[in-house]
């Protein structure tokens, strides 16, 4: 079965090596239902291996294999929500006290959008402020981090299985890059070995 993966459109020759790796590894495991890009419950994502183990008279155990190839690809999934929450928080309060001085310091620089004047958005963007708009920079970045960036977080707070895999080569291992609560199968020589 593993032997018959096909390319999926803009997938890599080591991706599906890696997703293959990851099939046979839950197999020989004893997961005795495993499926490749099973679309997950209660979120938006597809993991890239899903398996089921029965165990007699309990529930049987669910793993989620993910396969990264590339360090920012692993990257891009891996944004912790606490931490981004902290720092969005951090940033929104300098955003304000930033434009409460600016508001002093330019008092002309309404829009002219409302009928009374108390009521008009000033334009700060207007007078060119590098600070502010480096500010607002980083604001949309880590929103955009915070609200497409965290995958891994997703799948564990969305309890989608008992156990998480993460499945890399051995040169993209790193042991701070593996997210919290996930286990790390790295690729060495065309075999997984559980780190």
């Amino acid at each position: 079965m593993a032997d018959g993966i096909k390319l999926a459109r803009g997938e890599t020759e080591r991706h599906v090596q890696l997703k293959r790796l990851a099939f046979l590894w839950a197999q020989t495991r004893g997961y005795s239902a495993c499926a490749l890009e099973v679309s997950l419950p209660k979120c938006r994502y597809r993991a890239d291996v899903a398996a089921y183990r029965l165990a007699p008279k309990t529930i049987g155990s669910s793993a989620i294999f993910e396969c990264k190839q590339a360090l920012c690809d692993l990257r891009r999934d891996n944004c912790r929500s606490d931490g981004a929450r902290q720092q969005l928080e951090a940033i929104c309060q300098r955003r304000l006290l930033l434009e409460q001085r600016l508001r002093a310091h330019y008092p002309s620089l309404r829009k002219g959008d409302s009928l009374f004047p108390e009521f008009d958005l000033p334009d700060f963007l207007r007078i060119g402020h590098r600070g502010y708009a480096r500010l607002l920079r980083e604001l949309h970045a880590l929103q955009n981090r915070l609200y497409d960036c965290t995958k891994f977080d997703q799948l564990i707070r969305y309890r989608c299985a008992n156990l998480y895999f993460l499945v890399v080569p051995d040169d993209l291992f790193r042991d701070p890059e593996i997210p919290a609560g996930w286990g790390a199968l790295v690729e060495a020589d065309g075999a997984l070995k559980l780190v």
